[in-house]
């Protein structure tokens, strides 16, 4: 091959390699449009359901204190009462397994003196706690009262349960359900579209909650004793157990009439 024919393969072959290139890149064409994706049609609705019941589980949060500048004094009179109590439960019939107590908490307390500039010892604080699950409400009462001629402290209210709780738990979610599937159809209904498949469903179970009646029984001894006779008559009144349920359900447009 001669020179200038070399040389005009070279040229040619890099014209040609440029032109691909070139018809590669297309810098003058845009690309397709891409396709456009459908929102899915659904429709989100909430639904409740409340049940009501009689509760028949008691469970009493109790408190034992003392202070005296003897620790030994304290400590004595709060486990003499936690004892009395003790024999109280026993007395009612209550199972040693629905007792529970805790250690002594023993605190040494003072107070500020503002002409020695320093704090004072006044003494001791000698606390126990207690709980009771109470299975036969008719001894609700006299628990209280006796707690507190036994020299109880403090008297949390009464956490009221049901030893139905899972059932009646299922019976608010089902009455959930049937609020949100009801709601959908409404809503559905109301906008002239037809009710789809679900897609779909949280459901969130809730504790039970106490009655409404409920009085506070949190005080100090002298005023606990003033109640005493008022607590034999204690009256539960019921419980509700609520439930939600969170709904995504497809919907369909109607087709048009012919």
């Amino acid at each position: 091959i001669r020179p200038a024919a070399l040389a005009a393969s070279v040229v040619l072959l890099a014209g040609m390699t440029a032109a691909g290139i070139a018809s590669a890149q297309m810098p003058g064409q845009m690309p397709g449009p891409m396709p456009r994706m459908e929102m899915p049609r659904t429709i989100s609705v909430s639904g409740t359901g409340t049940v009501d019941a009689t509760p028949d589980i008691a469970r009493l949060s109790l408190a034992v204190q003392r202070r005296d500048v003897s620790m030994q004094v304290a400590r004595d009179e709060t486990v003499r009462v936690s004892k009395a109590f003790l024999a109280l439960c026993k007395k009612l019939g209550i199972p040693e397994n629905k007792i529970r107590t805790s250690g002594l908490t023993i605190n040494p307390e003072y107070r500020w003196d503002e002409k020695t500039n320093q704090q004072v010892f006044t003494g001791y604080f000698v606390q126990r706690q207690l709980q009771v699950e109470i299975n036969d409400l008719d001894k609700l009462g006299n628990v209280i009262e006796g707690a507190i001629d036994a020299g109880v402290n403090e008297v949390s209210p009464p956490a009221l349960d049901s030893s139905k709780a899972k059932e009646l738990n299922r019976d608010a979610l089902a009455a959930a359900t049937a609020d949100a599937k009801a709601n959908a159809e409404r809503v559905a209904s109301s906008l002239g579209v037809k009710l789809g498949a679900v897609r779909t469903v949280v459901a969130n179970g809730a504790m039970p909650r106490p009655p409404m009646p409920m009085q506070e029984m949190r005080m100090a001894a002298a005023p606990m004793a003033d109640m005493a006779g008022k607590s034999a008559n204690h009256v539960p009144g019921e419980i509700s157990f609520e439930g939600r349920v969170d709904a995504i359900s497809a919907y369909v447009t109607a087709e048009p009439s012919q």
